[in-house]
């Protein structure tokens, strides 16, 4: 049914799964393009052809199911397995990329995004008498905002122009600057100019950081993206405002979730708008922006002999209201409807009442949740509808009340966590750096008496109890690794400072060779770690450690100088 081609030029598109090339060098083919993209797809219905191509998850996914009736133009994501979830080997510039990147906007290494523009109009010429197409970028960069921009200009073009046109965006694209974290760049592409400010670990929550490049006479003017992944909140929630806070702790939790929608835009949004609410905490768990029963996972998420697995599923056929009948969160979302003005809400419904066939819009759970809603943010957002305040305004109030309730949840594991760090004191240059306490659940359940969340949010409920199915959810797994992972680092690079600033000559008095050696060989692999961005170190420390190994070399015998330096 489906035809995949990829429209990438003079790349290897007959392995979607083989390794970028990465941007290691000016020189390397494609080299620039391969910073953004793994390669432009164009997907045609073709009653006659069939299955023409391997790729056949990105062929269904390319396309709304029968049942969402798309005509026009439509926009949606989704996100895929890598083939036999091999793990593309990282160079050096996506370790740099991912290093200064927000945790949540990172290079994936085990997942493609894939971004779709789907036409589909009456067209007599063809035997189905519709002409149906497909343009997708498929990227290892969640920016879904700047590639949605990106499709509405060039797949309009290839549309009208077809192939030669979609050869000159590649070339295009290929000139582009890399995504540096922290730096606003100018994208030209069919003769628009895209400016985007690549988000950066340092940016402060809710700032909008982008600013002119110095480049105010750029003809013709850029179109100023204000960000590259964060789509309309507000927008996207509305049939769920009422049980945002509900969704939020689902989030939190990692509990499996099934959007049924109407529309694959209406699920992938959805779930993207989900996913996003706990940031800057990294949604750790599987999400499926849009899913169809011809994926390859079709059966590992479907099967009955095992507890559902913690992922967020985007559907719009009906079917899986029957196959997933056993998950235990269904969000059903209809098409939008307002009531009085305001958007009609979905209602919180038992599990049991869920029907196989026809089943209405609402959130299907047996969940209760810890916290209570927020009444006053609800009011606020509904007041603000009514008076016709813009969208942005609305989005960035709901978004600012997530971050708010998020932060106050994190902010007490932050500082229980940064107190199991040993003390500057008691890192001593020439012993092994102290360990990192273990975190014990029950003595920072203590701690929230004094130091809780009752501190910076006015929500009152069972903190205590969120806070132990917390320990149990895949988002505490990865907090807690990724922070130990960095206070490892840090301690690290602290000892490394600490042998930079005392008297090496002093402590060499009365050492053995083997005792010399085996510092320096120390020191060496410190320098390696550091120099390739693993530890938090100034220059002047990674200078001082070289002087300090070239010091201790010209202390040993002329023999052993050849094997630690040999030519």
């Amino acid at each position: 049914m489906d035809a995949l081609s990829g429209a990438e030029p003079r790349r290897d598109r007959d392995r979607l799964d083989a390794p970028s090339s990465g941007a290691r060098a000016p020189v390397t083919p494609w080299a620039r393009f391969s910073a953004w993209l793994e390669c432009v797809c164009v997907v045609t219905f073709d009653l006659e052809l069939g299955q023409a191509l391997e790729k056949n998850s990105i062929c269904y996914l390319s396309f709304p199911d029968s049942h969402s009736g798309c005509l026009g133009d439509t926009q949606f994501s989704f996100r895929i397995r890598q083939c036999g979830g091999q793990r593309s080997p990282r160079n050096t510039d996506d370790r740099l990329y991912n290093s200064e990147a927000p945790l949540s906007l990172q290079r994936e290494s085990a997942h493609y995004f894939g971004y779709v523009y789907f036409r589909q109009v009456k067209d007599s010429s063809v035997k189905r008498g519709y002409f149906q197409k497909s343009v997708v970028l498929v990227s290892r960069l969640p920016f879904v905002r700047l590639f949605q921009a990106l499709l509405s200009l060039i797949a309009p073009e290839y549309f009208d122009k077809l192939a030669p046109c979609l050869e000159a965006v590649c070339n295009e694209i290929d000139q582009w600057p890399a995504p540096v974290p922290g730096q606003t760049l100018n994208l030209p592409v069919v003769g628009v100019i895209l400016q985007v400010h690549v988000p950066s670990r340092v940016d402060k929550p809710e700032s909008s950081p982008l600013k002119q490049c110095g480049q105010e006479n750029l003809l013709p003017a850029p179109l100023v993206l204000t960000s590259v992944h964060e789509l309309d909140l507000f927008r996207c929630l509305q049939p769920v405002l009422t049980h945002v806070q509900t969704l939020w702790e689902l989030m939190l939790l990692g509990e499996p979730l099934v959007v049924l929608a109407p529309s694959p835009t209406m699920s992938s949004e959805m779930v993207l708008a989900l996913t996003s609410c706990l940031q800057p905490l990294q949604f750790c768990c599987d999400y499926r922006p849009y899913f169809t029963i011809h994926d390859s996972e079709f059966k590992e998420f479907t099967t009955r002999t095992q507890a559902p697995p913690n992922v967020v599923l985007g559907v719009t056929n009906p079917f899986f209201i029957k196959t997933l009948q056993h998950w235990p969160h269904i969000l059903r979302v209809g098409e939008p409807k307002m009531s009085g003005g305001l958007p009609k809400q979905v209602k919180l419904k038992k599990p049991s009442r869920l029907k196989t066939l026809d089943t209405k819009p609402g959130l299907y759970t047996a969940y209760t949740a810890h916290l209570r809603r927020d009444k006053a943010l609800l009011k606020r957002l509904l007041r603000g509808l009514q008076k016709k305040r813009p969208a942005g305004v609305l989005t960035a109030l709901l978004r600012r009340h997530l971050l708010e309730l998020t932060q106050s949840f994190i902010i007490p594991l932050e500082h229980y966590m940064a107190s199991l760090m040993p003390l500057h004191k008691s890192i001593s240059p020439w012993k092994t750096p102290p360990q990192i306490r273990p975190f014990h659940q029950d003595d920072f359940l203590c701690s929230l008496e004094h130091a809780g969340p009752q501190l910076t949010c006015i929500l009152k409920g069972d903190w205590l109890g969120l806070y132990r199915r917390f320990f149990k959810s895949p988002h505490f797994d990865g907090w807690y690794r990724q922070r130990r992972k960095e206070m490892a680092h840090k301690l690290e690079a602290l000892h490394l400072e600490a042998i930079c600033e005392a008297n090496i000559e002093t402590w060499m008095e009365g050492k053995s060779e083997v005792e010399v050696v085996d510092l320096v060989q120390k020191l060496r692999e410190k320098l390696v770690r550091a120099q390739g961005h693993q530890l938090p170190v100034k220059e002047e420390t990674l200078q001082q450690a070289q002087l300090y190994i070239e010091t201790v070399i010209g202390s040993l015998p002329k023999d052993l100088q050849a094997v630690l330096c040999p030519p």
